[in-house]
């Protein structure tokens, strides 16, 4: 009812003021209008962003500006005079609480409020930078000019940019905050800024107000955690804390089966809060498409490939550059030249038509994936990180899609039967062991109908050793109803075998011995974070409400068309009734008018993104035609919308934000998270999460972040803590969207104090 009676007769003195020229009023001189309108505009302002004594204090103002007036036209007489005035007074205790705040609050306000110079008092960490790199600034001045352009709703006053009225209120009552408790009693601003982190939020003193800030709390780690203490990381510039656990992977019974290479995250009690530094002589990367092809030295200085691999030409030093004549183990002629051989001899494959998504199982520096770009297949690449120094980090420098992984003990983070193609070229994963685990894996993950192509000694020579494995493997893939499509050699004598999975289930029945055994039913096939590799079969899906059952549509053409099973998924993905369409317009419209043409970032910086919370993929969908690959990552613990993704014809994971990303530092250029934080408020203590977005964010690289107020304002604080240059803006009712920019900072040696 408070807010109600407030933004009506606010809304009622707009009204009055902009329906006939001020000139002209019965009411207002020039400069009374002026004072109303500056006074009208900022009660809007405040009233949506739950800053309710300011809100107050605003309307007061308006209200006792207006009604003095009215009785000076009137002269009304001194009964109604009275019974007038009771009323108001009434109201005015009810609806607007004026009782709190000091006469000489009321004349500073008013008087800031007017000024000339209102403009300089926006808060230091919004005005412009002193870097002139920075588009920050820029952003906030396209604002002004094109805010009718935004896709987002923003709710602002047809004549006035919202968002630098925000700026100005908030640094008007900043100082005059400051000036009150010089002169009398200080004032509780109670919103968050850098001197506190753990500060209350802005809401009403309501059982939900109370109960959203004990929630924050929670998510925020302990309340007397006042104090941040950053700290370069003693792992060196490439730590990784859930592969890097040199505590846990000692206390391992076994290694036998790349145990040592699968996470280990840190307990809660060993958890460390601090930042990897930059390698000596770190630069910005080279700009895509000339990174796939050579790199700076400095950025990744590990040369142990060079000399390990150098007569297999995966990568040479050159001056400043690492340079990646895009050769490989089986294909030393060259990436372009073994695909094209692939198609050649096996067209049904039809690379960036039939075929769009592949996995590249020990893909060394990515060479195969970053050339079946030219084809438009876009190829997920991964490989551990063991003796083979950094190859993963070579091939996110060189933009090029990857991720650290191993089949060990347990199972890939993909959802089951969403890979067309799964390629492997002396990846040393011994498919046979452990009584065929690993090749069940990638039976697991393959499409029904789709092809693992195989390239690898025991293909195409005759020695003993070779022999017997490749026996093995029949054995094998036959017991799995596979089917040898093509065993050949290329002109230099490398050889190819392709195998494809059934689509339906009758050879499952028809064999004569049940072994590999088939999944039981209990058994969840798109179930993949932390679960034990199974030695079984899981069935072909053949009702058409599964995702699996049928071939997508060729790209492109898949990017937008709704697949078939979607029926029987839930049509939400953040807790609104948006449904595939719906998402994929939204975003469609949002990208195009608003990230890439009105946040001031450059683009042509950006080829590495991720979107922290992808829901259908409508994101990464409305990027597709920009020179930028997106990892989609759909939470663990939210809708698995993982295989419409796939199903779109883009790539992603599975992850738990509570946890590390199995990802190098400095490997992406911009994060988007669309109401991720607000979602893991119970979980996660989001600090760690924003650590964790510096570790993988390179210096000079974007974070979008989309969010409830409340959240938003305890992030800013952690990142402003980093150095990031932040940008706010309002865009519906209590949300906003963070614009931050990573800088090169670090801390120095030994604990730094922050806030």
């Amino acid at each position: 009812m408070n807010w109600v009676l407030r933004r009506s007769i606010a809304y009622l003195h707009i009204f009055q003021i902009s329906r006939q020229p001020v000139t002209n009023s019965r009411f207002y001189s020039q400069s009374e209008g002026d004072q109303l309108r500056v006074l009208a505009t900022n009660f809007d302002q405040n009233a949506d962003d739950t800053d309710l004594k300011t809100s107050n204090f605003v309307l007061g103002s308006i209200y006792n500006m207006a009604f003095a007036k009215y009785l000076q036209e009137k002269k009304l007489p001194f009964l109604s005079l009275l019974v007038v005035g009771v009323i108001c007074i009434g109201i005015f205790l009810f609806a607007f609480g004026m009782s709190s705040y000091p006469s000489e609050f009321h004349a500073a306000q008013i008087e800031a409020m007017i000024s000339k110079d209102e403009t300089k008092h926006v808060k230091s960490h919004d005005r412009r930078p002193d870097n002139s790199s920075s588009d920050l600034w820029h952003y906030h001045q396209q604002e002004v000019q094109n805010k009718n352009n935004s896709i987002l709703k923003v709710k602002e006053p047809p004549d006035t940019d919202r968002d630098e009225k925000k700026m100005v209120a908030e640094g008007t009552q900043k100082h005059n905050v400051k000036q009150v408790a010089e002169g009398t009693q200080k004032q509780d601003r109670n919103q968050v800024t850098e001197e506190g982190l753990q500060k209350q939020d802005r809401n009403q003193v309501t059982e939900e107000g109370l109960q959203k800030q004990q929630n924050m709390s929670i998510a925020f780690g302990k309340q007397d955690d006042s104090v941040l203490k950053w700290d370069l990381c003693n792992g060196g510039p490439d730590f990784i804390p859930c592969l890097d656990n040199v505590k846990a992977i000692k206390k391992l019974a076994s290694r036998r089966h790349m145990e040592h290479r699968e996470r280990h995250c840190p307990t809660e009690e060993d958890l460390r809060r601090c930042l990897p530094p930059l390698p000596d002589g770190y630069r910005s990367h080279i700009h895509w498409p000339q990174s796939r092809d050579m790199i700076w030295l400095k950025n990744v200085p590990h040369t142990k490939l060079v000399e390990y691999k150098k007569d297999q030409n995966w990568v040479k030093i050159s001056g400043k550059y690492l340079v990646f004549p895009g050769a490989g183990t089986q294909f030393k002629g060259g990436a372009s030249s073994y695909i094209n051989f692939i198609e050649k001899i096996f067209p049904i494959i039809a690379w960036g038509k039939q075929t769009r998504v592949v996995l590249d199982v020990g893909c060394g520096v990515a060479s195969f994936g970053g050339h079946l770009l030219d084809k438009g297949v876009l190829t997920m690449s991964f490989a551990p990180k063991d003796e083979h120094e950094a190859q993963i980090q070579f091939a996110l420098e060189r933009g090029i899609p990857a991720i650290l992984l191993v089949i060990g003990t347990q199972r890939l983070v993909f959802p089951s039967n969403v890979y067309d193609v799964i390629h492997c070229a002396r990846c040393r994963v011994h498919w046979y062991g452990d009584g065929g685990k690993p090749l069940l894996e990638i039976n697991r993950i393959l499409r029904p109908g789709g092809y693992f192509v195989w390239s690898a000694t025991p293909v195409y020579r005759d020695d003993p050793q070779d022999h017997d494995v490749w026996q093995t493997m029949v054995a094998l893939t036959e017991s799995m109803c596979w089917k040898l499509v093509l065993k050949t050699t290329d002109s230099t004598g490398i050889g190819i075998a392709i195998y494809q999975k059934p689509t339906s289930n009758s050879c499952y029945i028809q064999r004569k011995e049940n072994d590999p055994p088939l999944c039981d039913d209990s058994d969840r096939p798109d179930g993949a974070w932390y679960v034990p590799l199974q030695r079984c079969l899981h069935k072909i899906p053949t009702i058409t409400s599964i995702h699996g059952s049928m071939w997508p549509p060729k790209w492109p053409l898949r990017l937008e068309e709704e697949p078939f099973w979607l029926k029987s998924m839930p049509q939400s993905t953040d807790g609104s009734a948006r449904d595939f369409h719906k998402d994929t317009i939204y975003w469609r419209h949002a990208v195009q008018n608003q990230y890439l043409h009105g946040l001031g970032i450059d683009w042509s910086f950006i080829r590495n993104v991720m979107d922290m919370k992808s829901g259908y993929g409508g994101f990464a969908a409305a990027l597709v035609d920009e020179p930028v690959w997106v990892m989609n990552v759909v939470p663990t613990d939210g809708p698995d919308t993982l295989p419409v993704i796939f199903d779109r014809g883009l790539v992603g994971v599975y992850h738990d934000w509570c946890e590390s990303f199995n990802t190098y530092p400095r490997t992406y250029d911009l994060l988007h998270a669309d109401h991720l934080f607000s979602n893991l408020a119970f979980k996660c203590n989001m600090v760690d999460i924003i650590i964790e977005m510096d570790r993988i964010l390179r210096p000079q690289g974007w974070v979008i972040i989309h969010d409830t107020l409340p959240t938003v304002e305890k992030l800013l604080p952690v990142m402003r803590s980093l150095k990031w240059r932040t940008y706010t803006k309002i865009t519906e009712e209590n949300k906003k969207l963070i614009v931050a920019q990573k800088d090169q900072w670090r801390p120095e040696k030994g604990p730094h104090v922050l806030l």
